[in-house]
């Protein structure tokens, strides 16, 4: 087992999805971020610092969650 593999061990399934339903798609009203950021970064407009680390920021827990799941132990 790889060191992410047991990082990512440690965290509960729960905690990820909770953060990805959370943090991930805040504010919920009209759209969530990370789907404006999306069309953003398909329309070739997010260019702004502060948008692309919105995009992270709302990325992240979809990331982990993921990863989480593709390198869990067979």
């Amino acid at each position: 087992m790889t060191a992410l593999q047991s990082l990512l061990a440690g965290i509960p399934l729960w905690a990820v999805i909770f953060l990805c339903l959370t943090l991930g798609l805040a504010p919920f009203t009209p759209e969530p971020h990370i789907w404006e950021k999306l069309k953003m970064l398909a329309a070739g407009t997010l260019v702004r610092p502060i948008d692309i680390f919105d995009l992270l920021l709302h990325a992240a827990p979809f990331v982990l969650l993921v990863l989480k799941l593709a390198l869990r132990p067979a």
